[in-house]
């Protein structure tokens, strides 16, 4: 397994090509659900976490808030760079390493950006970081998939035909570690390309927050703000705080 596949596949063109038709509309909808929940203030600062091209970022930002967008893609922040304004901002930033100066009231890790190291170490080195970062009184929400219902229903292989490209795509579960394979082939060119995310339960994200000293608020299952359950539930969405003294 390629332990740093995040580097090359998430600046890839192809990654943005293949999921081009993700649903803003329901992103959005969720984060108004999450708002009403956390209710923060208007002139909130907020964090987004491996903020990809940064549409959580820019839609939080409409609502005005003070927003930062961070992500170890290159490609992904140049390209978010134009939306930049006074309150919305852009950054190249390693989700282990805490933002210099970084005081946010809230820090927002979402669409299953967690979870993509091998070494466990590294994983709470995120959450970690997320501690140094966030103030005292803020919340911090990690959006993740539900892995027992992934597992349970795993589409091992399929293609989706998009802009003319056929992605082959295979799936399997090995060493605790969700695999996903993509393959095609561009104008003579075979490309190879692979997504991993750690298979984490409830039970481990308990124990990494423990670590990081963090208390869990709330546990929901989608994104409408539902109970979580764990052989139904679409999503594992935690909001967490810091732990008190």
């Amino acid at each position: 397994m390629n332990k740093d596949w995040f580097k090359t596949w998430f600046d890839s063109p192809y990654y943005h090509q293949l999921y081009k038709d993700r649903n803003d509309e329901e992103a959005q909808s969720f984060l108004r659900n999450l708002l009403n929940k956390l209710d923060p203030p208007i002139n909130a600062t907020i964090l987004d976490l491996a903020c990809g091209k940064g549409r959580h970022s820019r839609y939080l930002n409409t609502l005005g808030y003070n927003v930062t967008g961070a992500d170890l893609s290159k490609s992904s922040v140049e390209w978010a760079k134009q939306f930049e304004n006074e309150k919305l901002h852009f950054l190249i930033q390693d989700m282990r390493e805490a933002i210099k100066g970084g005081d946010f009231n809230c820090i927002f890790n979402l669409f299953t950006s967690f979870g993509y190291f091998t070494d466990i170490r590294d994983n709470i080195n995120v959450l970690s970081s997320v501690h140094e970062m966030l103030n005292d009184d803020g919340c911090f929400v990690i959006d993740f998939l539900n892995v027992s219902k992934i597992i349970a229903n795993l589409v091992k292989e399929e293609t989706k035909h998009v802009d003319g490209l056929d992605f082959s795509i295979e799936r399997r579960v090995e060493n605790d570690i969700i695999i996903k394979k993509i393959s095609f082939n561009d104008r003579g060119t075979q490309f190879n390309f692979s997504e991993q995310v750690q298979a984490f339960k409830l039970i481990d994200f308990e124990n990494m927050l423990e670590v990081a000293n963090f208390t869990i608020a709330g546990v929901y299952g989608n994104y409408k703000m539902e109970s979580f359950d764990e052989s139904t539930s679409d999503r594992l969405i935690l909001i967490c705080k810091k732990k008190k003294g």
